[in-house]
């Protein structure tokens, strides 16, 4: 994903009669803005002499997460690139029995490669999670709202993008791989919505301590 577009240039290529970039898309830039809160979150810790016993692990979380941020902006390109290659496969010829055969193919291959690269995107979710809960656990308290945010927005993204594994998987012929696929993505939501509501319980019950005990 070009990141040195402009915030107004990605909204106007969103808002655009143009196809992509899309809910891929913007499912991917959702998780890759959630690991780039948990890694405000964990700057935000490191140096801080309240926190210096836990900071090798914040150093170690911020790592990961820089990791995860990359993969998921790279998502965002492969997103769009898996819808024109949909796209161009509908556009190949058809006129023998040959080429229809051949067009039938690579339709269902794009499809596929369509339908993956969102689930690889629900995988990142899932990893980045488990983060995200240490983190807010036990890295700087005055920033639990910051991390409460990201959590929300992994499960924004992991939702978007399981849609997304939805609507490509209902165009798969091979139900044998449309069925393994959607059999992975789902666990993995199970995971992320079971996950993604603990953590967000757990800071909600931390900040309302913080509530009563200033009151």
């Amino acid at each position: 994903m070009d990141t040195t577009k402009t915030i107004q240039q990605y909204l106007d290529e969103i808002t655009s009669s143009a196809p992509t970039p899309g809910g891929g898309n913007v499912s991917a830039f959702c998780g890759a803005l959630a690991s780039s809160l948990g890694i405000m979150v964990c700057n935000l810790t490191i140096g801080k002499k309240k926190y210096l016993a836990v900071e090798s692990e914040i150093i170690e979380f911020k790592s990961i997460l820089a990791e995860i941020q990359s993969n998921l902006l790279i998502d965002a390109d492969l997103d769009n690139a898996a819808f024109d290659s949909v796209m161009e496969a509908f556009k190949l010829p058809k006129l023998t029995e040959d080429e229809q055969s051949a067009r039938r193919d690579a339709i269902e291959d794009a499809t596929l490669n369509a339908a993956k690269i969102p689930a690889e995107v629900i995988a990142e979710c899932l990893n980045t999670l488990p983060l995200l809960s240490k983190i807010a656990a036990v890295g700087n308290q005055n920033s639990l709202s910051d991390a409460a945010v990201a959590c929300s927005l992994i499960l924004a993204a992991a939702r978007g993008a399981f849609m997304n594994v939805l609507i490509n998987c209902a165009s798969l012929n091979n139900h044998t791989d449309r069925d393994s696929l959607l059999a992975k993505t789902e666990a993995d939501m199970r995971n992320i919505e079971s996950s993604a509501k603990e953590v967000l319980n757990a800071i909600e019950t931390k900040l309302r301590n913080m509530i009563l005990h200033h009151a």
